[in-house]
């Protein structure tokens, strides 16, 4: 069993990558937590599944769209875990039951609507309601596979939050997500930018990165179908002066879903991700100046 642990991550390397800015002068943070494309090989010898009906899950190359904001002043936080792997952006224990060889501890989430969906901490399906397992799994193996990745993350994302309160007195977490073209809901939307409708974040920000989606042609939408995760729920606390708010990015923008490949667009979404992130900073630096001005 000790061996079979060990393997699940082994490969994996550091469970995250922090890319930080020559110098931190924005209190925004970017994070990617479903952008991880390292897929170890004991996960997909556990799968039932090919890698690439895995790698559907994902969201591809978000990290890449965002890279370029880090010289606005801001760290990127990327996952190098597949999302199929391990899911950070829900409660590091909510976990299926069905899934596992062995009795989860109490304090476990068994019976969230996400759980209920199959698209737990630990996805036991992806794509449309794809099992991805060939038989459960050893108790010990998810609980493993959650210490090693979804708590350092969290812990990662905690220390990027702070050390942005202590130094511009607030942070921003703009949590950077894509969604299948094909989902219905999302039929003629570009993006959709989730602040639990208006619980996560101030006002502005959403209305400032809006703003700019659209100047740039883009279809914009809010909190349908997607108001926000863990994460932004989890972060957003705006009366504490922690905000977050979540971006979905429709994948044809920018991708070719069926092969995973980057498009001939690529480079001018990002551009448009790019203005976004600028607006953001920008008047995060007005609000900064106004209250220093109040003080």
């Amino acid at each position: 069993m000790r061996h079979e642990v060990w393997a699940e991550h082994s490969e994996l390397g550091p469970p995250f990558e922090t890319i930080e800015p020559e110098l931190l002068s924005a209190p925004v943070i970017f994070d990617s937590p479903h952008s991880g494309a390292v897929y170890p090989r004991h996960f997909l010898d556990m799968s039932r599944l090919d890698a690439l009906t895995l790698r559907r899950s994902e969201d591809a190359f978000v990290d890449e769209l965002f890279r370029p904001c880090v010289a606005l002043g801001a760290p990127l936080l990327r996952a190098r875990f597949p999302r199929a792997y391990l899911d950070a952006n829900r409660e590091p224990y909510e976990l299926d039951p069905r899934m596992f060889d062995g009795r989860l501890p109490d304090f476990a989430n068994t019976r969230s609507l996400r759980v209920a969906a199959g698209l737990g901490s630990i996805p036991r399906i992806v794509g449309e309601a794809q099992p991805i397992y060939r038989q459960p799994m050893p108790v010990a193996v998810g609980l493993a596979r959650i210490e090693a990745l979804h708590i350092p993350y969290h812990a990662e994302l905690t220390r990027l939050i702070g050390r942005a309160e202590r130094r511009f007195g607030a942070a921003i977490v703009v949590d950077c997500h894509s969604m299948p073209s094909s989902t219905p809901d999302v039929a003629g939307t570009d993006i959709v930018l989730g602040d639990r409708y208006g619980g996560s974040a101030a006002g502005w920000i959403t209305e400032t990165l809006e703003r700019s989606l659209r100047g740039a042609g883009l279809v914009v939408r809010r909190n349908k179908p997607y108001a926000g995760g863990y994460i932004t729920e989890l972060c957003g606390k705006p009366a504490a002066g922690r905000h977050a708010v979540q971006i979905e990015i429709n994948r044809a923008l920018y991708m070719d879903e069926h092969a995973i490949r980057k498009t001939e667009n690529f480079a001018a979404l990002a551009g448009a991700m790019f203005a976004a992130a600028s607006a953001l900073v920008a008047a995060a630096g007005e609000i900064e100046v106004l209250r220093l001005a109040a003080e």
